[in-house]
């Protein structure tokens, strides 16, 4: 089975093309249109699919072929910081308050938390914050075998100390959550490379061959660890139609002890 996730900077309507010939399985594309609200071509290729957005314009949306079932997982909950009367919504969350992120199932089988993070200038908990506080809300859901979380993060652990984040929420830190959880990075599994000293970039600030950075992920439960390849694809490929690179990852059926 063969997973892209990819961060198509808008207008995928005019991007499927591109995307077909890579024969995915499944699709998880951030910064997309809703189907719904677009071309009949591109509610022709979407066919059946899952969105979720702030607007009709940019979301998450899940694609895939028509023999693999996706199926939106329905996780709800909040959270709240114990021992302080504040009343401030910094210290307690529900889920539907947490951007952009996207539980489904695919063919009853694998888990996925699709991610987009957002956030403003000036706001506490965005980007990287957000999936701290989604983490402290379905740390259950995400404790189990055969799960991934795939998507664009807008964090990498370089910009920890740049941006004075407080530790118990930054990069760092959910890094080491997520392996509480039993999630590592496959990038980071594969490359054998520290967070923060990634040499190949998944994105181009203004689409600057000389501004990459490492800010989309894939992580996995370990009992996955023998099963998955990872390849993220070519910057000259892609930076016409986006200013991030498709991640694409290929999931082995066989088992690894198979001689076939």
């Amino acid at each position: 089975m063969k997973i892209v996730s990819w961060n198509c900077n808008g207008a995928l309507r005019n991007k499927t093309n591109q995307l077909d010939e890579l024969n995915a399985d499944v699709l998880i594309i951030q910064e997309c249109e809703n189907p719904k609200f677009s071309t009949k071509k591109y509610r022709e290729w979407a066919k059946d699919y899952l969105w979720i957005g702030d607007n009709k314009n940019r979301g998450i949306g899940i694609f895939s072929k028509k023999d693999i079932s996706i199926k939106e997982l329905d996780w709800n909950g909040n959270f709240k910081i114990k021992g302080l009367n504040s009343k401030s919504n910094l210290i307690s969350w529900n889920t539907s308050d947490l951007k952009l992120f996207l539980p489904f199932s695919i063919n009853s089988k694998f888990t996925i938390l699709a991610v987009w993070t957002k956030g403003k200038q000036g706001e506490q908990f965005n980007y990287i914050g957000q999936v701290w506080k989604y983490l402290q809300i379905h740390h259950k859901e995400l404790y189990r075998k055969k799960t991934f979380i795939i998507g664009d993060f807008n964090s990498n652990q370089k910009w920890d100390k740049e941006k004075r984040i407080d530790s118990w929420w930054n990069h760092a830190s959910v890094i080491k959550e997520l392996s509480n959880l039993g999630l590592q990075s496959l990038y980071h599994f594969k490359t054998k490379e520290l967070q923060g000293l990634e040499t190949k970039a998944t994105y181009f600030h203004h689409k600057n061959k000389e501004s990459p950075h490492h800010i989309d992920y894939v992580f996995f439960s370990k009992d996955m660890l023998y099963y998955l390849n990872l390849e993220i694809l070519k910057y000259n490929d892609w930076i016409n139609l986006s200013d991030h690179i498709p991640l694409v990852v290929t999931i082995k059926e066989k088992d690894r002890n198979e001689k076939k």
